[in-house]
């Protein structure tokens, strides 16, 4: 099998994220292919299964990487797996409801709303998707970040070879 994985990033975290992904790709014996959305390839992503990530900014996944699935091949993906993962603001230990709250409905959601928008163009999005805690604005990610998206990973091959 071989894994498409397609990310953006603003500081490095989303794409720290990706390179989890694709070392645990290889790690189970499968192909893997890292892009990123600013980077023009010169032929399109082939693959049987795609990440698609993006940081989380203003409640939404970014400009470019809307604009990238929108025009991603839906024919050639539209029976393969896709599965979404998002990079956000770590919450404070002290967290007021109102954060929370906040987070939830921003944050989290935009991940759901992420593979909402890839299911709208046709894509067959899996129901998990991964987020990714980033401390501060810039990060760096939170140290559990590779461990738990290596298991994240883990778990969707696993499920894939159960269906």
């Amino acid at each position: 099998m071989k894994g498409v994985v397609i990310y953006d990033t603003y500081y490095g975290n989303t794409k720290a994220v990706a390179e989890a992904i694709v070392e645990q790709l290889k790690a189970e014996g499968h192909d893997a292919d890292l892009r990123n959305v600013k980077e023009k390839y010169t032929e399109p992503p082939q693959g049987d299964i795609m990440f698609l990530g993006s940081p989380i900014r203003m409640g939404s996944v970014t400009r470019k990487m809307k604009k990238y699935v929108k025009k991603l091949d839906k024919v050639a993906w539209k029976d393969k797996p896709v599965v979404v993962f998002t990079t956000i603001l770590l919450q404070p230990e002290n967290a007021t409801d109102k954060q929370k709250e906040s987070r939830e409905k921003y944050d989290i959601a935009a991940g759901r709303r992420f593979g909402d928008l890839a299911r709208a163009e046709g894509l067959r999005v899996v129901e998990n998707h991964l987020w990714v805690d980033v401390k501060g604005m810039k990060g760096p990610l939170v140290e559990t970040a590779a461990d738990t998206t290596k298991q994240f990973t883990r778990d969707i091959l696993l499920s894939l070879k159960k269906n």
